[in-house]
């Protein structure tokens, strides 16, 4: 009954786009206001977001599309919905960038670069550069970004002035969006429910995305918020202990990694120690990632030292 108040007040519709991921599914919003709709995030480039959105847009004026950041489950869709509604589309300025060179082909040596040096082996690089390929189809046409949402500034969604709120760490360019007077946090991918968000290192972002994750959980917490809106999982209250249990997820992996180091290791083997089940292609590209950004964590922290043989960094702790 909460949700349904809270979604009515705040003119919320919730979409729910299937996923054919781990992750199966992304909410994405639809907010009414006065004069236009505005639209939150959009799905993948792929039959599922179609027909939904086919079923929920006719006859609906929609003003303005935000995509929260530039990850393909939020983003895939938006070119599509922009051609089809003529809508603005407002993004952060580091994320609109981005999009527009991580799915092309120039980017695949840097990819196989870092791989390389993450001693990731050959026939499994290639596996994800094929898993990366195929990404183009389910984020293409890339929207026109008009505007820019930058943090400390407002923008009007529905009826209500949101704080938007630049949370680095999921991904460089993730924005929250806080309504103050309802104390409603649309956290998209910033903090959910259920599942601890994937943080990881990637060529194109930043050096240390661990470090920015947990200033931005401490940010969020400055924040009188009463109730959280997800973009996976459902809506809850508590989000002060849910950002407790989440870094503290990642302070036991933080130690499991530099407890990992003593005899040094590459960043593939720690991928084994962080993730000892059976993993799918899918899987490993985020599982690199993750490994990376726990291990240059406690690198930046100094308590660890990074060389590199035969092109390959080891990580090899100092104490």
């Amino acid at each position: 009954m909460k949700n349904e108040v809270i979604f009515e007040k705040l003119g919320i519709q919730k979409i729910t786009i299937p996923l054919p991921f781990r992750l199966d599914h992304v909410h994405c919003f639809l907010v009414k206001g006065a004069t236009g709709y505005t639209l939150i995030d959009t799905g993948l480039h792929d039959e599922q977001a179609k027909k939904i959105w086919q079923e929920k847009l006719p006859g609906k004026d929609v003003e303005k599309i935000i995509l929260t950041h530039l990850h393909p489950d939020h983003t895939g869709y938006a070119g599509v919905l922009q051609k089809q509604t003529n809508a603005p589309v407002y993004m952060s300025e580091i994320d609109a960038k981005a999009m527009q060179t991580i799915w092309k082909e120039e980017a695949i040596p840097l990819l196989q670069r870092d791989y390389h040096t993450f001693a990731v082996p050959e026939q499994m690089t290639e596996k994800i550069i094929q898993l990366i390929r195929k990404t183009t189809n389910i984020v293409e046409p890339t929207p026109n970004v008009h505007q820019f949402l930058r943090d400390g500034e407002t923008i009007n969604i529905g009826d209500y002035t949101y704080d938007i709120i630049a949370t680095p760490g999921h991904a460089e360019g993730l924005v929250c969006l806080y309504e103050p007077e309802t104390k409603v946090l649309l956290s998209t991918d910033h903090v959910l429910p259920k599942i601890t968000p994937n943080i990881a290192y990637w060529f194109y972002g930043e050096k240390n995305p661990l470090l920015s994750y947990k200033t931005s959980l401490e940010k969020i917490k400055k924040l009188d918020i009463s109730y959280v809106i997800p973009s996976h999982g459902e809506p809850f209250e508590d989000v002060y202990t849910r950002i407790d249990e989440i870094w503290t997820h990642h302070e036991e992996r933080i130690e499991k990694t530099y407890d990992a180091m003593k005899n040094g290791i590459t960043v593939f083997d720690m991928c084994d120690i962080l993730f000892p089940y059976e993993l799918s292609v899918y899987d490993y590209q985020f599982a690199i990632g993750e490994a990376v950004a726990h291990m240059e964590y406690v690198r930046h922290e100094g308590r660890c030292e990074r060389t590199i043989e035969s092109g390959v960094y080891i990580y090899q702790s100092l104490t």
